[in-house]
């Protein structure tokens, strides 16, 4: 299985078994939501402190490094692209002003009032100006423009660099850090949950946290069934897509002398190809079954795990109430 062990997202990871592995399913699950959900409303700190969570987690987890090395490393990558890209591009806010009347709001034209000239005035100690020169009236004029200018209350700047052709603003900084922690956030935590977590785990504490949907009448049972057989059909769709690639790449085909029509025409044919394995081993994941005497989910349950929470599930479940209660406090979005 080379196809299936080089994706780079989305593999359980067997050996060596973690402290992660051995938390339950449904903790896990819970931890994956706050994941998710926490960065809503949340400001730019918060963001990144979930980013270097997950790092830091993943360290202490006693993962080993190739394992994640290629996949933090493409999506830390991607992440930063994205932030150094957003951070340069315009924010979208105008710097255009709307006049304070529209145009033409009158049919005839307005005529232009010039301002009157201010009259400079002597001080009160020379009252007729006896003994001064325009060049020091034009200095007084400047040093009492100098002394109206207020200085500025704080060191806020909504431009934080201006280095042309490039501009970065508060605002596009803003956009970028939401959109880069985001998406780091989203795929690297649903990754860790599915490397940590057996596919057997993760459809039976589905089942458990679904169970007071039975009393609306939703099949539960069949639900999570299918989604364990779903999950374990995937190894079998890369097994055959694989199987299917060394089979053309065998024949050795000049692609250049088929043309289009050609290169179609023998995608087509793999592609059906693929489609018959996939029902064939369909159909014998059935015979099997019915071989076994399986006739519904609910007389014939195979238990994957006793489904008891442990010491370390119960510690874990008290660090996610601190940690809701720590973004309530202080998470939210100025």
């Amino acid at each position: 299985m080379d196809l299936l062990r080089s994706l780079p997202l989305g593999l359980y990871l067997e050996k060596p078994t973690t402290w992660l592995h051995r938390l339950d399913a449904r903790v896990k699950l819970a931890w994956l939501m706050s994941f998710l959900l926490t960065p809503i409303l949340a400001n730019e700190v918060w963001r990144l402190g979930l980013v270097v969570f997950l790092i830091l987690l993943t360290l202490l987890a006693g993962i080993p490094l190739r394992v994640w090395r290629q996949q933090m490393g493409w999506l830390l990558f991607i992440c930063g692209t994205i932030l150094i890209v957003g951070s340069i591009t315009p924010d979208g806010l105008p710097d255009t002003h709307q006049p304070r009347l529209p145009r033409n709001e009158l049919n005839f034209p307005q005529q232009e009032i010039t301002p009157l000239p201010e009259e400079s005035r002597n001080p009160w100690y020379n009252p007729f100006g006896w003994g001064t020169t325009e060049a020091e009236t034009d200095t007084s004029a400047e040093d009492n423009a100098e002394d109206n200018e207020l200085p500025q209350p704080t060191d806020y700047r909504y431009v934080l660099l201006e280095q042309p052709p490039l501009r970065v603003t508060r605002q596009s900084l803003s956009l970028a850090v939401r959109i880069s922690t985001l998406l780091f956030t989203l795929i690297y935590s649903t990754n860790l949950y599915l490397l940590t977590t057996a596919p057997e785990a993760i459809t039976d504490g589905l089942e458990d946290l679904m169970q007071p949907l039975r009393r609306f009448g939703v099949p539960v049972t069949e639900i999570a069934l299918t989604l364990t057989l779903s999950l374990r059909f995937l190894p079998l769709v890369l097994e055959e897509i694989q199987n299917l690639g060394r089979s053309v790449q065998t024949r050795a085909i000049n692609w250049k002398k088929l043309g289009f029509r050609g290169t179609a025409k023998i995608w087509l044919i793999v592609a059906e190809r693929l489609l018959q394995n996939l029902l064939l081993r369909a159909e014998q994941i059935s015979a099997a079954m019915e071989v076994r005497g399986f006739t519904s989910p609910n007389r014939h349950r195979v238990i994957w795990h006793d489904g008891q929470l442990k010491w370390f599930d119960s510690l874990a479940i008290a660090l996610l109430i601190g940690f809701w209660v720590l973004r309530s406090l202080w998470g939210w979005e100025a």
